[in-house]
């Protein structure tokens, strides 16, 4: 998967970097940018890659006013895929260790730490978000369910090709109930801003992908 960058992505990506930790009052770990940046340029990626990461970010500027502790959902936002293992069951616990302990080098708090880590664990909607923060860093990592119809198509194949190694059959089986799942819910989204820009696209996204 090819990186995604303009001309402008990286100078944004060195904004919202350097946002996060100011906003934290703490100095970010030398050389954390380029290896977080590294991480999700890695070859196996397709959905879950830099081009991700600047959605999201996007999603959150747009959002900003919203958020309780913006810099923890910055934070939280760029380390919630920062580790991605094909196959793996835990990427996520490992990627919100791996946010606690740089938070820890840099002089956080327990329970600022705490925080980030229950942040990026909530992008396993298995539960609902216990508080405001949790609530709109879920809609923002589920907004692409809400994207013009072209890209929620080429997120489709993105997330297809992460999966490669499961048969078709079953992986159209296995993606339909995860898809129906979301349609079952009474709200895509938490929050009052990503149900007025994105529900109702992302009804009509779903369904079209359920076939």
């Amino acid at each position: 998967m090819k990186p995604f960058k303009t001309p402008t992505t990286h100078g944004y990506l060195i904004q919202s970097w350097q946002r996060a930790w100011r906003n934290l009052n703490l100095p970010a770990p030398a050389g954390l940018f380029e290896r977080l940046l590294a991480a999700y340029n890695e070859p196996h990626r397709h959905y879950h890659t830099q081009q991700h990461l600047v959605e999201c970010l996007e999603h959150f500027d747009a959002a900003l006013a919203f958020a309780s502790e913006p810099g923890e959902v910055e934070i939280a936002l760029w380390f919630h895929d920062a580790i991605y293992i094909l196959r793996g069951a835990d990427n996520e616990l490992r990627s919100a260790d791996w946010a606690m302990q740089e938070l820890a080098a840099s002089g956080a708090t327990t329970q600022v730490q705490a925080r980030v880590h229950n942040l990026i664990m909530t992008t396993l909607h298995n539960a609902i978000p216990s508080d405001a923060d949790q609530q709109l860093l879920v809609d923002i990592d589920l907004a692409i369910l809400g994207a013009a119809p072209a890209r929620f198509s080429e997120y489709d194949r993105q997330v297809r090709a992460e999966y490669s190694w499961v048969p078709g059959l079953l992986y159209r089986i296995k993606r339909k109930a995860v898809l129906k799942h979301f349609l079952t819910r009474d709200h895509l989204y938490n929050t009052s801003h990503f149900r007025n820009q994105y529900e109702q696209q992302a009804k009509a996204n779903l369904q079209t992908a359920i076939g």
